[in-house]
């Protein structure tokens, strides 16, 4: 006669979870409980930032999107793509810091170009642009030229990669504020002048091309008067 299998009973024990900790944020407060947030905007408008500092950090990021990027065009892209959207708050920002009566968005193309070839110059640089042109061959590029650019000052480029130009940097920028402003561009690319210019060897040439329906507002306004 067959003997029945026997079953063991086990006793499942369940161990409450011990209770959940309080959220206690990592971001350290003044003893005001102020953060940068609180300060007036206008407050640091004419401060300056440490030239070792800024170079120390820029340097920093073009090593960190080198170790990404597999070629020239790459790297000046990521870098491209860095600038844009601080473009993109700094028009705000410069415009609450303009006088009441010149704090106006721009709305034609001119003006634009203006206020980036000085106003935007000045904020970043302490300086205008050297130059302001528009192509001769087609209507839709214009070039600001900047003889000395601050971000290509300490930057050691070598032979293999003679093509960098890290105002990539500050080609983004430009386009984030004329995209923000309603100037819709092509892109915007930072290049060398080239090796003719002794007096000025890290002149650069940054190139703003628009799209055509920016020229089509353009051409209305002028028809409108």
């Amino acid at each position: 006669m067959a003997t029945p299998p026997t079953t063991t009973t086990q006793t499942l024990t369940i161990t409450p979870l011990p209770p959940r900790k309080p959220f206690v944020p990592s971001l350290r407060m003044p003893s005001n409980r102020k953060t940068i947030y609180d300060r007036n905007l206008n407050r640091t408008k004419t401060a300056e930032t440490s030239l070792a500092s800024f170079a120390y950090l820029f340097n920093t990021l073009i090593s960190y999107h080198h170790a990404l990027s597999p070629s020239v065009a790459e790297l000046e892209s990521r870098l491209n793509r860095a600038g844009y959207p601080i473009g993109l708050k700094l028009l705000d920002l410069l415009l609450y810091r303009q006088p009441p009566r010149s704090a106006a968005r721009p709305t034609r193309l001119l003006d634009l170009l203006q206020f980036v070839h000085t106003t935007l110059w000045r904020a970043l640089f302490n300086r205008s642009a050297d130059a302001l042109e528009q192509s001769t061959s087609k209507k839709e590029e214009y070039m600001i030229v900047d003889n000395e650019p601050v971000v290509n000052t300490y930057i050691s480029i070598p032979k293999e990669m003679s093509q960098l130009n890290c105002a990539a940097f500050v080609a983004g920028i430009v386009e984030g504020v004329c995209d923000a402003a309603g100037f819709e561009t092509e892109g915007v690319s930072a290049h060398w002048a080239g090796e003719g210019d002794e007096m000025w060897p890290g002149k650069t040439i940054f190139l703003l091309r628009f799209k055509e329906s920016v020229l089509a507002r353009e051409e209305a306004f002028k028809s409108a008067g």
